[in-house]
């Protein structure tokens, strides 16, 4: 074991039982990747609903209760994009789907 892991089990052996909780949920927030970590410390959003989007929300809903979901590859294909550009996040590449 090198060095910084001995040192960070001697701190750990070190916390005190009340704030173990806290210590452990640390360390699993550092295994997070990046793109969990973003999210689970952005701040909470304050942009208001409109009622509109909250209708939109629900005919959205109520459309999956009788509809199967269409899937994002089948999506991705019709709007003229292929999975590897979506991935590479290279859209530059794409065929106009209107030509």
């Amino acid at each position: 074991m090198n060095a910084e892991k001995q040192h960070a089990h001697a701190l750990l052996d070190r916390v005190p039982a009340d704030q173990m909780t806290v210590a452990v949920r640390f360390l699993e927030f550092l295994l997070l990747d990046p793109a969990h970590r973003a999210s689970a410390t952005a701040p909470p959003e304050d942009e208001e609903i409109s009622a509109e989007e909250e209708q939109a929300v629900a005919h959205s809903k109520d459309w999956l209760q009788h509809n199967e979901g269409i899937p994002f590859e089948k999506v991705v294909e019709e709007m003229g994009f292929t999975m590897e550009q979506i991935r590479n996040n290279r859209l530059d590449d794409a065929q106009d789907p209107a030509a």
